[in-house]
């Protein structure tokens, strides 16, 4: 399999590719296209689908907070659903989503912060935002997915180890 530099370097050279298509074929707004290029780097360097071993790049980009994946390292193994074209941003995203409603429950619980009380910055959810956003979150974890895949169908190349005297 590719190293994890080799997907991030692959995922990094297509961006600008991705950011064209992008603004040619489905949306010209700059707002858009940066939301689009913004979610896709942070998916390329923080939502890695090889966030399910335990040391890889991705993990040691979220510094001090590098901990919270050793949960999600127990639960899903490496090049299983995590490397889903479909599910495998669905599990990142869930856990994220998970970890923010168990600490909503302990921060409300010891009296920090009451949801009750918070108004939201939003009053409508806008879903062209929210699919510019998904798209840019899965590209590159789809591109993952794919670059394994490929690189499993091709032969493997033996090396030949000379002694040099």
């Amino acid at each position: 399999m590719p190293a994890g530099t080799t997907h991030l370097r692959i995922e990094l050279i297509t961006l600008p590719l991705w950011i064209a298509l992008f603004y040619l074929f489905i949306d010209t707004s700059w707002l858009s296209v940066a939301l689009f290029g913004g979610a896709y780097l942070f998916s390329s360097l923080f939502l890695s689908p090889d966030l399910d071993l335990r040391h890889n790049a991705a993990r040691r980009r979220w510094g001090l907070l590098g901990f919270i994946w050793l949960p999600y390292t127990k639960v899903f193994k490496h090049r299983g659903v995590s490397h889903s074209l479909l599910f495998g941003t669905l599990t990142r995203l869930g856990y994220l989503a998970l970890l923010a409603v168990l600490i909503g429950f302990a921060l409300s619980y010891w009296n920090v912060w009451n949801p009750s009380a918070t108004r939201l910055p939003w009053t409508k959810l806008d879903l062209g935002v929210v699919g510019v956003l998904l798209a840019g979150l899965w590209l590159p974890n789809i591109l993952h997915a794919l670059v394994d895949r490929v690189d499993s169908l091709l032969p493997r190349r033996r090396r030949r180890y000379r002694a040099y005297r």
